[in-house]
């Protein structure tokens, strides 16, 4: 990675607006194989000959050989895939935060698309659309079946045009319509605030090119403003990821200048590396300029928790397991997604490109996260009553061709699968005792009540990293998974 003249890691993680994946951008072409399996290819060009002979309609060219370009990648993991032109040039312009869409932050639970949150003052949030609903449909098209993907694509589009989306509402149990017009959106990827004097809260909320710049910049302003700030609680829940360096940038805003953070190894030379806290492992690419010379030293000492949960993806764990393998931070919350792998985008001309997992990445400590994720020091649920949804949540392991974590003999794929099943399977059954418990009334109560929003007065978690924050006692989970 290093010899190449310019490169942008991303790492997102395949959910919608992005969740788990690390690009890097490469100036050339993929080397072709020194040697071709031609008794594999000869079958190729006779599936392909037979179809355009027989099949029941004719069947462009183009879109055989760009369909069969893309089982070929896609079956190699979840995170590998060809980009068509519209595919590259979006992915290009999420890592600047704008794009013209709806605001949606979303990932997939049982065939459907979830909400995990819908983006601040866009058109999603401004429609009522709500974290957890599910969209069963895009403009009457049913979404089961259809690629994450393909449901974004399906949603974007020019601004000023509507589309029209079927939610199911888990607590009201029941579906509706909404329409939406579609708009410019400008994603601020960095928010804090106090949140009682002493104790402020910042969020990111995914890892673009100005995310270093505008995190020193919320930094600076808190301790400009508080200065006697006794504690922070940094929060990358729902945050599935982004760009490589805006990691790196954030963990070096709060670790000793020069520390390891994260490392890259793979099958070729150049995709093992070592990425430290110094200004050319988080600086962007068109700019030498140093922007933590302006960081407020101060930051340093302040006592810090991270909080995370199961859309807690790559760029967040990187951070995650770099500032809890230096001691600097406790992780509070719940075990993150898993995605543990760099891909690189190769330019295949024609505006196409190649997205490939070429390494894994590694904590300070030389731990894989690839499958099981960084595990919290502070287990806490995110609402006061408990996480009846922990039994659904679907991570990294959960995926049929997710890579295995090579360090974990026990990632045996099915195993793992009956063992999770086994404890989803006792969290339900204790979820089941619970409700049973509660009287008419609180069951009504709980199906009007909508989910709190980050950072709120409502927000449980977060409530329980000030506490922490403060020394004072909080509310670990009972939770088993």
């Amino acid at each position: 990675m290093r010899n190449i003249a310019k490169n942008v890691l991303w790492m997102a993680l395949g959910v919608g607006t992005g969740m788990a994946i690390s690009y890097q951008i490469a100036n050339s072409t993929p080397n072709p194989p020194q040697t071709l399996p031609f008794q594999e290819l000869r079958l190729l060009s006779n599936i392909f000959t037979e179809i355009k002979k027989n099949y029941v309609e004719p069947v462009d060219d183009k879109k055989l050989l760009t369909d069969a370009i893309r089982g070929m990648v896609s079956g190699l993991d979840p995170h590998s895939d060809y980009l068509d032109k519209k595919e590259f040039t979006e992915m290009q312009e999420h890592t600047k935060g704008k794009f013209s869409g709806l605001g949606l932050e979303i990932t997939s639970e049982d065939g459907y698309v979830k909400v995990l949150n819908p983006i601040d003052d866009t058109p999603a949030q401004k429609a009522g659309i709500l974290s957890g609903d599910l969209i069963t449909n895009i403009d009457s098209k049913p979404v089961r079946g259809m690629t994450l993907d393909k449901a974004v694509r399906s949603m974007r589009g020019k601004p000023g045009t509507q589309v029209t989306l079927t939610i199911f509402r888990k607590s009201e149990e029941k579906s509706f319509p909404i329409t939406i017009t579609r708009a410019e959106i400008n994603v601020k990827s960095v928010k804090s605030k106090i949140i009682e004097p002493g104790y402020a809260w910042v969020r990111v909320n995914s890892f673009q090119e100005r995310t270093v710049e505008d995190l020193v910049s919320h930094i600076n302003n808190l301790l400009k403003d508080n200065p006697n700030l006794k504690g922070i609680a940094l929060d990358l829940r729902n945050n599935g990821g982004g760009l490589l360096q805006g990691a790196v940038g954030v963990s070096s805003v709060f670790l000793p200048p020069g520390v390891k953070v994260v490392s890259t190894r793979g099958q070729m030379q150049d995709s093992n590396n070592v990425y430290s806290a110094v200004n050319k492992d988080y600086r962007n690419y068109d700019s030498k300029e140093d922007v933590l010379k302006k960081l407020n030293p101060a930051i340093k000492k302040i006592l810090l928790v991270v909080l995370t949960n199961a859309y807690s993806a790559s760029a967040s764990e990187i951070v995650a397991a770099a500032l809890q393998d230096h001691d600097r931070a406790k992780i509070m919350g719940k075990a993150t997604f898993g995605k543990g792998s760099v891909q690189t985008i190769a330019p295949l001309g024609d505006n196409t490109a190649l997205k490939m997992t070429i390494a894994y990445y590694f904590s300070p400590n030389g731990k894989s996260i690839q499958a099981k994720g960084v595990t919290p020091d502070l287990k806490v649920d995110q609402n006061e009553k408990g996480d009846t949804d922990d039994a659904l949540l679907t991570r990294e392991i959960d995926n049929s061709k997710h890579l295995k974590n090579k360090q974990d003999a026990s990632d045996d794929t099915q195993a793992t699968e009956d063992e999770r099943d086994e404890k989803r399977l006792q969290e339900l059954r204790r979820i089941e005792d619970e409700n049973a418990k509660k009287t008419p009334e609180e069951k009504e109560q709980e199906k009007k009540k909508k989910p709190p929003e980050l950072g709120s007065s409502d927000d449980f978690m977060l409530k329980q990293a000030i506490l922490y924050l403060k020394g004072e006692k909080f509310k670990l989970s009972q939770s088993k998974l």
